[in-house]
Formats: C-alpha cells, structure tokens, sequence
C-alpha cells in the first residue's frame, strides 16, 4: 500500500461483523485459558497481551501503522515524545556512556540531554549540524554509543543532511536516532537516506488536533546490534530468564527490547483511548501535510517581503540556505512550521503575538489550528545564551506554525498584526 492508503488501512482491519472503527480495548488486563499460556507471554515465547502497561490491542494497531509508514520493523508508542527520546537513547546507554546530538534541536531535548541524563551518568556533546564531517567527528570518544539529530529542527528550521550523519555513525559503529516530528513519513522516511532508529512526538502532526500526548519509536530493523558495542543485546537478560534480544528477535532485538524491558520498568505506555485519538489523526495525515505544507509557503513568501520581518526561517524557501537538502529529503513539502524575526527583538515580537487574533498563542506546535510561540521565553527558556544562539534562536524569533484554514485569512492576521508590532 501507498502512503496515502497506509494511513487509513494499516494496523486495524475489520473483519466480517466487526467494527469498521479501531476498537478501544479499554481494560488493564486479558483472559487465558491456561496458566501456562500465560508463562510463555512472561518468558516473552508467545505473541499477545497481559496487560497493558506493556501492550494493549488497540494500541498495538496503531504501532503496526506508524512502523508500516515509517517502513521499520517495528514501532512502539509512549506517553510523550519527550518519553520515546529518552527511550530510545537509555535502551542502549547507561552510565557512563556517550551520545553525539546536534545543537538545534528542540529546547526540551537539550534540557533532557544536557541536565536529566547527565544525572544518570551519561554524557551529551552537542555539535553543529552543518560543520564538515571531520568537525563532527572529533566529537567521538571510545564511549560512543549514539547519534542524534531532527530532520527539521525546532524552531531553527534547519534541514538535517541526513546521510552524512548517517555515514559519520555507522563509520564508528554506531546507530543514527532522528525525530522525524515535523515532517512525519508523509514526507521524509529518514531509513531511506541511512538512519537506524526514528523518534515522534505523535502529540504534533500525527494526531494533529491537540488532544492527545503521545510518543513513539520506529525500529529499522537495519542496525547490526551484534558488533561488539552493544552487548545488553547479545548477552542474556536476567530479568527474562536469559533471553539474548538478537538470537530470538533478530532484526526486532531493540524495539523488543525497549517495550519489555524499559516499558515494563518504566510505565509509560499510552492508554487504549489516547491510541484511538492518534489513529483518528493519522487517517488524516497525507492530507494535512499536504495542506500544511502549501500553506506555510505561502506564508512565508508573505513574510519574507514584509518590511517589518528581519529574516524568516523555511526551506521550501529558495532563499533558504538548505533549500537544496529540502529539495532532497523533502521534495514533497517543508511542513508547516516557520520560524521569523520582528525586528525591534523581543518586545516587538511579544507585541506581534499579542495583537493576532486568528492565530493562536499557545505552547503547542503542529495542529490543523494556526499557532505562534515565542522560544527565547516560552520552550527555549531555560537555555542559557550561549544555547540559545548554538540552537538558531534570537530574542526577536517567532515560530509560527501554520494550519489548515484560508491562507488568505492567517496572512490578513498576520499582516494586521505586524502593522500594531
């Protein structure tokens, strides 16, 4: 099935009598006829549900979606994006280990990076996406265990030359993680061009209406786990009575793993209903990208000549300085998230988001509703200077993402706005 026919039809299939709509398997636990039946789900020998802080059938549906989008071999979904980003890195470092993640990012992350885990022993460089490959490189330390980058950086706006960071991890023998959060596989499969594992905050585009948090990762299935690096998958697992994750799931071995061992530990798996939510948004997804996407170029040509923006941030921009990496692993659209630049800094930029009226001010990002954020003081806060300039911030930025309503309308708004800043 094609993309636009994956998002309808993957995961859930009704059969003969049954519900058209993916059913809501509201309920913590499930029924066996045995007791030993149940024994071989806990030693992970048999497929199913026990209960549903490891998985659950509706949710479990929604996972073979996004893993069929995604192309991977897999998908678990988690309460939040910030959620399936910790995962994915903690399911193969631990204490005293290192990860490489570029600088422009979303601020949250480098929180999470920078304080969080380094309090678990694990240690975060940041590099700058766009230096030279031998830059990137003397980054690595002997205790490398991960890249990490976002195909379209948040806010920044930045293209992520995916394949050279690909070739800069698997060179040292590890695996490349992105978030694919902004364009969702509707326009970039980020396995095509060499990454290993893919991270959402399904809370954006994916639901796309704002009413439910969520999270997720996509296993490629690509990644040799058996290298030498990597021995929590090649070893025996005491915690499931000895099971190797590479000899009994092969090419499964690290999505396994991140479900029943940190999932089980942990206990953020989503519930059945918010599951519901998400698949109802994905239904919808190869529309709205689509509609996102033309959208945001329009408004930002709009911006682009208005004499009171400074600078504006879109890579289907030709003026865009990675119009030629949107053009490469995003020929079909940029999304529609901008961010630009008042001039007259950060009072003129609070003026302007105070005036709109269409647009809504919100810490949100990514819905069919048009909405502006202003990073330096809302998610980018707790960045220091120094930070926030490595990140492509400024105190005068606004990131505006637009919806799905009349282009007409969010320019007329926007232009009324700009006139009061």
């Amino acid at each position: 099935m094609r993309k636009e026919t994956q998002c309808i039809h993957a995961g859930y299939q009704s059969g003969n009598g049954e519900p058209l709509a993916l059913p809501i398997y509201q309920s913590t636990t499930f029924t066996y006829d045995s007791t030993e039946h149940i024994g071989k789900l806990f030693d992970l020998a048999a497929e199913g549900h026990m209960y549903s802080r490891i998985s659950n059938p509706t949710v479990s549906y929604v996972e073979e979606k996004i893993a069929a989008l995604e192309g991977g071999v897999g998908a678990l979904c988690t309460t939040s994006g910030q959620t399936a980003t910790f995962l994915s890195l903690f399911n193969i470092l631990g204490a005293g280990d290192h990860f490489i993640a570029s600088a422009t990012i979303y601020g949250g992350t480098i929180n999470l990076f920078a304080v969080t885990m380094k309090k678990l022993g694990i240690e975060c460089t940041f590099v700058d996406p766009d230096a030279p490959e031998a830059e990137i490189e003397k980054a690595f330390r002997p205790n490398t265990k991960a890249v990490f980058g976002e195909t379209l950086a948040n806010p920044a706006l930045g293209v992520l030359d995916i394949e050279k960071f690909a070739r800069i991890a698997h060179k040292h023998g590890v695996p490349l993680i992105i978030d694919n959060t902004f364009p969702t596989a509707v326009l970039c499969r980020p396995f095509e061009f060499g990454a290993d594992i893919v991270v959402y905050s399904t809370t954006k585009y994916m639901e796309g209406h704002a009413v439910s948090v969520g999270g997720a990762i996509v296993d490629s299935g690509n990644f040799d786990w058996t290298n030498g690096k990597f021995p929590e998958f090649t070893e025996p697992d005491a915690s499931y009575h000895g099971v190797i994750y590479t000899k009994q799931f092969g090419k499964a071995a690290y999505i396994t793993k991140a479900r029943v061992q940190l999932v089980r530990d942990l206990g953020v798996y989503p519930s059945a209903t918010n599951a519901f939510y998400l698949d109802l948004g994905l239904q919808t997804l190869h529309l709205r990208m689509e509609r996102h996407s033309q959208n945001a170029l329009v408004v930002a040509k709009f911006l682009e000549k208005h004499p009171k923006v400074e600078q504006v941030n879109y890579p289907g921009l030709k003026s865009s300085r990675y119009h030629a990496l949107a053009q490469k692993y995003l020929p079909n659209g940029c999304a529609g998230v901008i961010s630009f630049t008042v001039k007259g800094g950060k009072q003129a930029a609070v003026k302007v988001m105070d005036s709109l009226k269409l647009c809504k001010n919100v810490v949100h990002v990514a819905t069919v509703q048009t909405c502006v954020l202003h990073p330096a003081s809302e998610t980018h806060r707790q960045l220091t200077d120094e930070q926030l300039v490595a990140a492509g911030i400024n105190p005068g930025m606004i990131r505006l993402s637009v919806g799905i309503e009349s282009a007409e309308d969010i320019i007329e708004d926007l232009n009324d706005a700009l006139g009061n800043g």
